[in-house]
């Protein structure tokens, strides 16, 4: 992992090309639970074969809190001023392809 100085900052590479952020918070309130989700989407990322590398993790709320949905982020939809409404019972290979709609492009 290179390391490399920017002022008073230090940058390093990540070890993951994407990230997955899930508001904790929405997934106790359907009663799915966000490590549920999150060990949902996990699985789903090790059978698929385009092999991505991506980081799921739980977040505290993002302040959307929907009803009867969660609310997901990726770096994508943060950089375009947007969270990610889905309906809990969507199946996570489903979740994937609306959380990463380009991961089917392969390395």
């Amino acid at each position: 992992m290179a390391v490399t100085k920017r002022g008073p900052a230090k940058a390093a590479s990540a070890p993951f090309a994407e990230i997955v952020m899930v508001c904790a918070k929405c997934a106790k309130r359907q009663g799915v639970g966000a490590k549920a989700v999150r060990g949902g989407l996990k699985r789903a990322l090790k059978a698929d074969p385009r092999g991505r590398k991506v980081r799921v993790v739980e977040t505290g709320c993002l302040g959307l809190c929907p009803k009867r949905s969660l609310t997901l982020a990726t770096a994508g939809s943060l950089g375009e001023g947007r969270l990610l409404v889905l309906d809990p019972d969507l199946a996570p290979a489903a979740m994937l392809d609306v959380l990463l709609p380009g991961r089917d492009d392969g390395p």
